[in-house]
């Protein structure tokens, strides 16, 4: 399938789009080019290809989900101007 400069011109005013006329002709080699690379793409066997449900559908190397870090709670909070039932007790500041 191949555009033209009217059927550019058409689809940018069907999609609110101001296009320089200029350039109606560079975006329509351009839009027929991606056009004729959807049709090659559709012309590939896929028959027995599974469907991926994410391109990166791979293991992902991951660290294991453990703690590495130890509960200093009781030490920050011993050096903390205001604490109270393990949380830190600020100021009001909205009346």
């Amino acid at each position: 399938m191949s555009l033209d400069a009217d059927e550019v011109r058409e689809i940018a005013h069907l999609a609110r789009l101001a296009v320089d006329d200029a350039d109606t002709g560079h975006h329509a080699r351009n839009l027929s080019e991606i056009l004729a690379f959807v049709d090659r793409l559709s012309g590939v066997d896929t028959a027995g290809i599974e469907p991926l449900a994410h391109p990166l559908e791979m293991t992902q190397r991951l660290r294991s989900d453990q703690v590495i870090e130890v509960d200093q709670r009781d030490r920050f909070q011993a050096i903390a101007p205001a604490t109270e039932g393990g949380y830190y007790t600020v100021p009001r500041v909205i009346e």
